[in-house]
């Protein structure tokens, strides 16, 4: 996966700002371990809420890196994205 340097961000609660552009930042996060140990479900969950938002970048991330990852990791990403957009 390439790797990306981008500014810090406060994502907080999120609340009003949950926009493609805070998703895509927080997929970066977690792809390249910004802020925790890499994890590339959470990654593929967070390009996956940005694409929905119609972040063309976000797609080309999400395809990149489901191909370093497992059938089950993609489905673990994927229930993810679907339960935020259930609960938000």
């Amino acid at each position: 996966m390439a790797r990306y340097e981008m500014s810090s961000i406060d994502c907080g609660a999120m609340g009003a700002v949950a926009t493609g552009t805070v998703f895509l930042q927080l997929g970066l996060m977690h792809a390249i371990g910004r802020v925790a140990a890499i994890d590339r479900v959470a990654a593929h969950k967070w390009f996956n809420l940005a694409a929905r938002e119609g972040v063309a970048e976000a797609a080309r991330l999400r395809r990149e890196l489901a191909a370093e990852m497992t059938a089950a990791e993609i489905a673990d990403a994927q229930r993810g994205a679907r339960e935020w957009i259930a609960a938000n």
